[in-house]
């Protein structure tokens, strides 16, 4: 991980400075020129630790386009500074409700398939299909990565079954219960357990799903992002609600821990590249987003972040069989019910849920 943490650091300064040089002096991205690389530039806003590095000194060799590269924590995050408009990127990998909210409001731009060959040809359909829930048509977005929520146990510390969300309200785990400090996932989590839809938007179901987690509260050692895969490293915790890509990796680290999707269901999730309708470089963004799907790009970015690849072509180039069929990284979704990927609300569903989750933070 010191690989990754030195490197998002590097190149968030470098691209916040780029960024701001930009700001300061008045010219656009696309004012650089050559001066930014022989075929000008590409403006990038992905998550932390999201990307091969080395996918990116590749991209600027084979085209001569320079990579400008700047990262998020959370979609939250993201949008306002995307809408705000203050800084323009290129190319962008929200998650799929983001991406429907930023359809809602015109924020991005369509895509020209017949500039993304190695999208049409290698991305799988059930991914294309996914991801119509959220972008219909197809016209905005091209799957990047995708994976699922569940419960990442430690079996040393863990001595009953785990195939259920109501593990997390067990008392007997006191102060070793890890919860993403999500609201939505965080009321996802609440809403499977309770048998509601984790969309919802009755004010009902959304009152029981708070009050279930202000229940839990006291049980939970901490509310975290990325922190739940290290704790659960190093046995600093017992159970913790994570990503399924960052139980792969935990898995390598520490043998004694186990990933399962909750018998109540869950969170599919996708996240995806797309353009911002101000993108000052959209050709160049276009060839960026094309060169990862190529299958060979596809497998150094799964091989480095952990994250499910959606590319077909790049899954049947991992040599390792054990992870090419690992039932984490590409589970057999008909196995399992009440599998749903989020959705927008809308402006009210957001306030709606924002001001549930600050009631539960304050308790």
């Amino acid at each position: 991980m010191k690989r990754k943490t030195v490197w998002k650091k590097l190149v968030g300064l470098t691209a916040a400075c780029c960024l701001l040089t930009g700001l300061l002096t008045g010219c656009g991205a696309s004012d650089a020129g050559s001066a930014a690389g022989d075929n000008g530039e590409v403006i990038v806003y992905n998550w932390g630790e999201y990307i091969d590095p080395d996918t990116l000194e590749m991209f600027e060799s084979e085209t001569g386009i320079r990579v400008i590269y700047d990262e998020f924590e959370t979609n939250e995050i993201m949008y306002p500074k995307v809408e705000a408009g203050a800084s323009q990127y290129d190319v962008i990998c929200p998650s799929d409700y983001m991406i429907q909210k930023m359809i809602d409001n015109d924020l991005l731009q369509e895509l020209d398939f017949d500039n993304l060959p190695n999208a049409k040809a290698n991305i799988g359909a059930q991914y294309w299909e996914q991801s119509e829930q959220f972008d219909p048509g197809n016209r905005y977005s091209v799957p990047y990565c995708w994976g699922t929520v569940g419960i990442l146990y430690n079996k040393t510390m863990v001595d009953e079954p785990v195939d259920s969300w109501s593990i997390l309200w067990n008392e007997k785990y006191a102060d070793n219960i890890l919860m993403q400090d999500s609201v939505r996932d965080a009321f996802m989590v609440a809403l499977k357990l309770n048998g509601c839809s984790m969309n919802s938007m009755d004010p009902d179901e959304l009152a029981a799903a708070r009050d279930l987690l202000i229940e839990q509260k006291p049980l939970v050692q901490a509310y975290v992002i990325d922190q739940v895969r290290d704790k659960m490293i190093g046995n600093e915790a017992a159970l913790g609600v994570i990503y399924s890509g960052e139980a792969i990796y935990t898995q390598r680290e520490n043998p004694d821990l186990e990933y399962v999707i909750p018998k109540e269901g869950t969170n599919v999730w996708i996240d995806s590249w797309v353009i911002p309708k101000n993108a000052p470089n959209p050709e160049n963004a276009e060839k960026f987003i094309d060169f990862m799907c190529r299958p060979d790009i596809a497998l150094l970015n799964f091989e480095y972040i952990t994250y499910s690849t959606p590319n077909d072509a790049a899954r049947e180039l991992i040599e390792d069989e054990d992870i090419r069929n690992s039932s984490i990284a590409f589970p057999d979704l008909s196995q399992y019910e009440n599998l749903e990927t989020f959705t927008y609300l809308g402006e009210e569903g957001d306030g709606l849920y924002n001001e549930m989750w600050k009631e539960v933070k304050s308790r």
